[in-house]
């Protein structure tokens, strides 16, 4: 069973040339035929294709190959069997010109599959639509390396956004990438209009003022478990730095406008040892020992 998607250019990347045959059918008058309408392995081991597609001969003029005429006026008295006579020319004529026509057909066929072939490395992970998406990101994004990884996923925002799952695994696979563990939490964060209107005159719309200025929204709260000392002493600056773009363009392409996402940054904490430079982290106090 083939997928009803199937084109069949992408059966020629497993078939060698000239093991391959093409026929034409011409599309159905309502789109109802999968690209590929029969499949057949002849006897010698090549495979015949009947495609649903129009041949050069389907867009060109009725009267370069029929008489537009040719059921006009026959006799009442033969009227079948002429009837049939003409059908069967006509679909003589409808034969012999898919074969005038096979050679150039296939030879478009074979450029089409050539240039899928060219063009696969593009579509295959969505390049064109990730430089489309991605059009307006500034040259300090580009080169932050976790949004690196999340602009293979641009072509999938709309299916991402608002989708808390997918957009977990994501940021697993981009922080588990760099060795980073992550964890997910909700939380209810409450928020205040620092500058609330309310109506204080009789003529004041009711677009101009707030009923509240106080309301509730969930925010999803990512807390990553990093911590290296060498990489700690130099490089933490510059992590954040990384954490606060990666969180920005995640807002603005993966969540809603509603949505919020925040990053709490943590500390792996280390077993307790005995030693000149052992410390241990107890009710967030350092005692060194």
């Amino acid at each position: 069973m083939l997928p009803d998607d199937l084109n069949a250019e992408w059966l020629l990347d497993y078939y060698p040339q000239g093991t391959c045959k093409i026929s034409f059918s011409g599309l159905h008058k309502r789109n109802t035929y999968n690209d590929i309408v029969d499949m057949e392995l002849m006897a010698n081991k090549t495979l015949h294709l009947t495609l649903s597609r129009n041949s050069i001969y389907n867009s060109l003029p009725e009267y370069m190959f029929h008489p537009i005429d040719r059921f006009d006026n026959l006799p009442k008295s033969e009227e079948k069997e002429l009837f049939e006579r003409e059908l069967e020319k006509q679909d003589e004529e409808i034969t012999n010109a898919y074969k005038f026509f096979s050679p150039t057909d296939i030879l478009l066929f074979h450029l089409r599959a050539n240039v899928r072939e060219s063009i696969e490395k593009y579509a295959k992970e969505d390049i064109i639509m990730q430089h489309i998406l991605g059009d307006s990101m500034t040259e300090k994004q580009r080169n932050n390396r976790f949004i690196q990884a999340v602009i293979h996923y641009l072509p999938q925002c709309r299916i991402i956004r608002g989708n808390k799952t997918l957009l977990a695994l994501m940021l697993r696979k981009i922080f588990g990438d760099e060795g980073i563990k992550i964890g997910r939490r909700t939380e209810l964060h409450s928020y205040e209009d620092p500058h609330p209107r309310y109506a204080d005159s009789m003529d004041m719309e009711l677009n101009d003022g707030y009923v509240a200025g106080e309301y509730t929204e969930p925010v999803q709260t990512y807390r990553i478990i990093y911590w290296d000392n060498k990489e700690c002493e130099k490089d933490l600056s510059h992590f954040l730095n990384e954490i606060e773009e990666l969180r920005a363009f995640i807002q603005d392409y993966f969540l809603s406008i509603e949505e919020e996402l925040v990053f709490e940054i943590v500390k792996d904490d280390e077993p307790m040892q005995l030693g000149e430079e052992s410390a241990s982290h107890f009710l967030n106090y350092n005692i060194n020992i």
